[in-house]
Order: structure tokens, then sequence, then C-alpha cells
């Protein structure tokens, strides 16, 4: 498993911390999606670490951020959503910022600091967890400049760890 320091178990006290920070971090009830007493692992990798429910990468913590990794629909769906022009794509999945004028259409409201989901308008395809520059008003009547800080991106490091972690487990 590359890019992982160290991988354990959450103890009972910081699983419950952790479940109840999730719960009231995300708005929603952690029992709905993982059930009363879900097995909370821990990733820990260089960039931060990546929160393992149920054997399922479902949240990462880096730089302080709390935020789901992009292979947990059940939450990035709940995100309010920026759709991107197919030439953005391979940009955003290189790891840049998203710029206004890649902006094809803003879904939800959003405001500065907010946490975003970037999808590209041809497949609908979420390829980027990003923190909002500026709000949904903004962007979407701004012409030009970065409007979402890139988080967590398909292929990036933490995608790689995942998909190195996981697939395997499944053959």
């Amino acid at each position: 498993m590359s890019g992982v320091k160290r991988r354990y178990l959450l103890r009972e006290s910081d699983r419950k911390e952790f479940l109840r920070r999730f719960s009231e971090n995300f708005g929603v009830d952690y029992k709905d999606l993982f059930g009363l007493k879900p097995k909370v692992e821990v990733l820990d990798v260089s960039e931060g670490k990546i929160f393992v429910i149920n054997d399922k990468p479902v949240l990462m913590e880096f730089k302080g951020v709390f935020m789901p990794t992009l292979v947990f629909e059940d939450l990035i769906h709940r995100l309010p959503k920026v759709v991107v022009d197919i030439g953005a794509v391979p940009h955003i999945c290189n790891g840049a910022d998203v710029m206004a004028p890649g902006v094809v259409r803003v879904e939800g409201e959003f405001r500065e600091g907010d946490l975003v989901l970037v999808s590209d308008e041809r497949h609908g395809k979420a390829i980027a967890i990003t923190k909002a520059l500026l709000g949904s008003r903004e962007i979407k009547i701004l012409k030009g400049g970065r409007v979402l800080k890139n988080l967590h991106h398909v292929g990036d490091s933490v995608w790689r760890v995942m998909i190195d972690a996981f697939q395997k487990r499944k053959s």
C-alpha cells in the first residue's frame, strides 16, 4: 500500500467523537449512512488522514479541512456543484484551480470558503472537491480569474492511495 504511513482502528471514544463531528460538519446523521456502530479506520498519509468507514474511504482531513473523498457519493452529491467544460478537465485533474472561463454552470448556493463539488459537463462525473474562493452568485457573473481552490482531485496522491488500498481488496 504505497503512501500509507500507518493504518489503525479508532478507539471507541475517538470513534464516537469522530462520528459526532462528521454529523455536525455535514448536517447528516451518521447512523443513516453507516449504521449504529460503524468500523472506523484511519490511514495516515503524508498529506493528512483518510478515514475509512465500514471498509470504504469516505472522508479525509488535510490542513485542517475535513472533507469527503471523491468516492463517497452519498455525501458529495449533497454538496453544491460547479460544472466545468471538457477543456478544463485535464487541468483540474492535474491539480489546477478552477478558473471562471471554464465554468459552464453553478448548481446550488454556496459562500466563500464552502466545499464545492466539480464535475465535467460531458459525463457529469465528479472530478474534484474544491473550496470556494467566491460565493455562487459572484461565480455566475465572473468572466475571469480563479473561483475554486482545488483540494482533492481524480489522480491526486490521495486518489492513488485509495485505489491502491481498496481496489486490491476487491480482487
